[in-house]
């Protein structure tokens, strides 16, 4: 990167995953262990489906084929409608189904035998796009609904109509996004122990253990308690190894409950991207009015999420979409309306966003393009519109809380950049004189993200601070690692609250019998919360210790202090070591264990028009890009990005710079080249040999800015930036390449056609 990170890192399991022996969920075994692998057919829409076993029998350690009728519980679950099914019964709805699953003795028995299972149907003509789903006469995809309608989200606010005659301009515009990969490293994988008091665990790759433990209790038809499932190293998820990945333990735990022995199963890279869901690829119609000053007067959205032949979270994904629909600017006048569709295609879910990437797309786009008209500068149009401190949102909220940083960051970048004298070198469409193939151009976008779930869930987690009579201490919090750091960052946060050294702490990874459900890692919400819970198990904790170690130290309670890896009362030579503290309770017969909660601040929703207090607080961001198209290939090389982004407080620092060289760098492989294809159904990329994300050479240069102004809703003072820092890249590049070529890409992946420049 362009800019040395200066801070030091902290990460807990640095070690494990630098030299190899950090824990993946394929590197767990047992004796006598069996294993799985899923049977596919090649249908995308059938009923009255038959499935013939005999053949995969007769395959050499071939031990059983599973099928629905083996499924002592339910075949299909869900995190909000039960539709997906871990197991088919008798209608296949998209190309990923599982009709079947083999248990062999070793991974080869279980794939041969996958494939000589024979599944026959009547096959139905799959519906695959969201105009076809919409027509009246459609076949219903879902088996809960009357339509494929999945899903309507409305915000109303103010009269558009009546705002649009006012206006002196009305720009209507139509943007499309892709479907995408979330291309994690690791494909699912799962082992599963049957124990002998009758509990099934489970070890996998997986964002939530609570999740997954309720696919595999449905499954089964088994209670909560009885199955534990423990976290291990994850190599990657981006939203991507929730329902997929529960699945695959529930069906890795079937086998174990019906064989008696352990199963393992691990997915190929094939069926990982064939089964798993994807980014929701959205259809986004914009109408926007604008007064002659450059005031966005009114505005009318309606967007089409394809949420494919299952509902997943798709409600949640486009309810954020439906709350930040006009991204960060303040407007009087919105009518939106947000739909699921279901299709024939593979279903869609959760990915780094969360429904707001494609959203941002378009809406800064959108203010590049009205600039364009009303030659105003794109930074006067933004400073125009964008929230301010005490404005209002489209959802009715006064941001009157916090500190509202979108003109503070987006002044940073635009300062760091150099975005005004640059912006004045853009090619437009005329190649320089030094390089008459090169067109040249920077664009710059803004967005707020709504931290947490927000009004779509519940948001709380707890955190347990457990005194050793040696002095260490063992912290367990129910925030789920899954890569991103949120282990290191619970440990800093306990380091911190009690003035001790890092190498007093042990985190421990939690399983679902050990501490009470947080919640998913998911919304950026890991460290606001996850970090907040500490800090109030910390306080209990630092309560129990002030109260019992007082006399000792000679102090009253209200009076001891804990710094400097010790525990203090008022002089100088009144401390204690921790190991001494310990001995000190264990002596009184006091445990030193604190349980803590944090509950998120209340939020307010009304379904009917999209109003109330949609987020408790937001994360404020700007990203700037530079880019380089050739005329001759037109081929977009991106140069350069500047980001800044409030993130309350940087626990963390050296990380939250990661996260935004992350986020940025994915967000630029969904601009310029990510996608996904499907040939009737069928998907075409199912490896990394043909489906393109970015390679080191296609990462430019990057300058991360972390603005800080400390969160009162946080304990910690920090909110987050897992997702921010990918979900407004593509419109700072898709602004840029306007700039340089005089093209306005509507659709992401943006692919110019060289005949079409100058």
């Amino acid at each position: 990167m362009s800019t040395t990170i200066r801070e030091k890192a902290f990460r807990n399991d640095a070690v494990a995953k630098v030299t190899g022996r950090a824990v993946f969920a394929d590197d767990v075994s047992y004796a006598g262990m069996l294993h799985m692998a899923p049977v596919y057919a090649d249908y995308v829409a059938a009923r009255d489906v038959r499935v013939d076993v005999s053949a995969a029998l007769d395959v050499p350690g071939c031990r059983r084929v599973l099928t629905a009728a083996d499924v002592p519980g339910a075949t299909h679950y869900g995190q909000i409608e039960r539709d997906y099914p871990i197991l088919i019964t008798d209608t296949i709805r998209t190309w990923g189904d599982v009709v079947a699953l083999t248990l062999g003795d070793t991974r080869d028995a279980a794939i041969e035998a996958a494939a000589r299972v024979t599944v026959t149907a009547t096959e139905e003509t799959p519906i695959l796009t969201v105009e076809e789903a919409l027509d009246p006469y459609a076949r219903v995809i879902p088996t809960w609904s009357d339509s494929n309608v999945v899903v309507h989200h409305r915000l109303r606010r103010g009269d558009p109509d009546a705002a649009f005659a006012e206006c002196e301009l009305i720009v209507e515009e139509e943007f499309r996004t892709p479907v995408v990969e979330q291309a994690y490293l690791e494909p699912e994988s799962a082992v599963c122990v049957p124990r002998t008091d009758g509990v099934i665990e489970v070890y996998g790759s997986m964002q939530h253990p609570f999740s997954t433990r309720r696919f595999v209790a449905s499954l089964l038809g088994e209670s909560l308690a009885n199955i534990e499932v423990h976290g291990v190293a994850v190599g990657g998820g981006f939203g991507g190894k929730d329902d997929t990945a529960a699945a695959v333990c529930a069906r890795a735990a079937l086998g174990a409950l019906i064989t008696g022995r352990p199963v393992k199963l691990t997915y190929a890279r094939e069926w990982s991207i064939r089964e798993s869901y994807k980014r929701h690829p959205y259809i986004l119609k914009y109408k926007v009015g604008v007064t002659s000053e450059g005031r966005v007067a009114a505005v009318k959205a309606e967007m089409f999420a394809d949420s494919g032949a299952y509902l997943s979270v798709t409600p949640w994904v486009t309810w954020r979409s439906t709350a930040q629909c006009f991204g960060p600017y303040a407007v009087d006048n919105v009518c939106a309306d947000v739909y699921g569709v279901a299709t024939n295609n593979g279903f869609n879910g959760a990915m780094r966003g969360f429904g707001a990437p494609q959203v941002n797309f378009a809406v800064e786009s959108i203010m590049d393009i009205i600039a364009g008209r009303l030659k105003i500068h794109p930074l006067g149009l933004r400073r125009i519109n964008m929230v301010k401190q005490g404005s209002t949102t489209v959802t009715g909220q006064v941001l009157d809380d916090h500190t509202v940083s979108i003109e503070e960051v987006m002044n940073r970048v635009v300062h760091e950049v150099g975005f005004r004298k640059k912006y004045e070198e853009c090619s437009f469409g005329t190649p320089s004189e030094t390089d008459s193939d090169a067109l040249y151009g920077i664009g710059l976008s803004i967005s707020y993200r709504g931290s947490s779930l927000g009004a779509e869930g519940m948001d709380f987690c707890s955190a347990i601070v457990n005194g050793q009579f040696d002095g260490s201490l063992i912290l367990e919090t129910g925030i789920h690692e899954n890569g991103q750091g949120s282990e290191s960052v619970m440990t800093l946060v306990l380091a911190e609250q009690l003035g001790c050294s890092l190498k007093r702490i042990r985190y421990r990874r939690s399983s679902t019998s050990t501490i009470p459900d947080s919640g998913t890692t998911v919304a950026t919400r890991g460290t606001i919360l996850g970090g907040s819970a500490v800090v109030v198990a910390a306080r209990e904790f630092r309560q129990l210790l002030s109260t019992s170690l007082a006399t000792r130290l000679r102090c009253k309670p209200e009076e001891v202090r804990f710094h400097e890896d010790r525990i203090w009362g008022t002089t100088f030579d009144a401390s204690l070591t921790w190991a001494e503290a310990m001995k000190e309770l264990y002596l009184q017969r006091i445990t030193p264990f604190a349980f803590g909660t944090y509950q998120a601040p209340d939020v307010s929703w009304d379904d009917t028009t999209g109003q109330g207090n949609a987020y408790f607080t937001y994360v404020y961001s700007c990203q700037a890009a530079e880019v380089q198209v050739s005329r001759k290939s037109g081929n977009v090389k991106l140069l350069n990005v500047v980001a800044a982004h409030d993130v309350g407080r940087a626990i963390n620092r050296a990380m939250v710079m990661g996260q935004m060289y992350g986020g940025i760098t994915q967000g630029a492989g969904m601009t310029l080249m990510e996608e996904v294809h499907r040939d009737g159904g069928r998907i075409r990329e199912l490896n990394y040999n043909r489906y393109r994300i970015p390679r080191a050479l296609d990462v430019p240069d990057m300058h991360g800015i972390i603005v800080e102004n400390h969160d009162p809703k946080s304990l910690t003072g920090a909110k987050g930036i897992g997702e921010p820092a990918l979900e407004l890249i593509a419109p700072a590049i898709a602004n840029a390449v306007h700039n340089a070529t005089g093209i306005r890409c509507n659709s992401i992946p943006i692919k110019i056609d060289p005949e079409e420049l100058p």
